[in-house]
């Protein structure tokens, strides 16, 4: 081959190496911007998540049946403050009493965490202080024998404050209690008066189960009701 020849040949193999690092060095590049495209996207979509978390929030809710008409509507949620329908007060007044002035070591547990939900803090210090099995006056202790207690409310009346507002109550109910493995129940007349609030509903899911609808007690107040034992027939001389 002449030296035209070779020359020319060099120069074409000098040629095409140059085209395949201009083509790798391309390919290398375009694969950078996929890649750094793709990054971009992921923190983006993560930034999203991250703004739009505030919005996401669980709206507890209360389905209520007409007995009557068979009609289902929706109980719905009261705001710190609010006043609600004289009736949704009225169950939970009825419920809370019923639950958390029973006594039965088969739901003990449950009726203690259900009646804590609707404690504010300071309340349930108190509610703490009764069950302590430190406590001998602790239903815990009163109870060890196996006796059980339950309650029957029998009526509810409200109370209207000077100012307006409607925060009290009073409960009637009874506690009939019942020895261990005895039929027969000691019956006693009982009042609770109780001061009470609607507050914003607890994000646990657990309390909102027992209390979808943020209602506290904030004071209670429980003593005997001193029955009027009725007139008297007069004797004859």
């Amino acid at each position: 081959m002449s030296a035209e020849g070779l020359e020319a040949y060099f120069e074409g193999a000098r040629t095409w190496d140059a085209d395949r690092y201009r083509d790798a060095a391309r390919s290398a590049r375009r694969a950078w911007l996929v890649a750094a495209a793709g990054w971009a996207l992921a923190l983006l979509s993560g930034v999203t998540l991250v703004l739009l978390l505030p919005l996401k929030r669980v709206e507890p809710y209360v389905i209520r049946v007409d007995r009557t008409t068979g009609v289902v509507d929706t109980v719905p949620v009261y705001a710190p403050g609010a006043v609600a329908e004289p009736a949704v007060t009225r169950y939970f007044l009825t419920h809370y009493v019923t639950v958390c002035e029973r006594f039965n070591f088969a739901t003990a547990e449950s009726d203690y965490e259900e009646c804590g939900s609707f404690h504010g803090a300071q309340r349930n210090q108190a509610w703490y202080a009764l069950w302590n099995p430190h406590n001998p006056a602790s239903p815990l202790n009163v109870h060890k024998d196996g006796s059980s207690v339950r309650v029957q409310v029998q009526s509810v009346s409200f109370f209207q404050r000077a100012s307006g507002v409607t925060d009290l109550a009073q409960v009637r109910y009874l506690k009939a209690q019942r020895a261990a493995g005895g039929a027969d129940e000691q019956v006693t007349h009982w009042v609770a008066t109780i001061q009470y609030a609607f507050a914003t509903p607890s994000q646990d899911v657990r309390v909102r189960r027992w209390n979808p609808l943020g209602f506290k007690v904030i004071e209670l107040t429980t003593e005997p009701e001193v029955q009027d034992p009725g007139p008297v027939a007069a004797r004859g001389g």
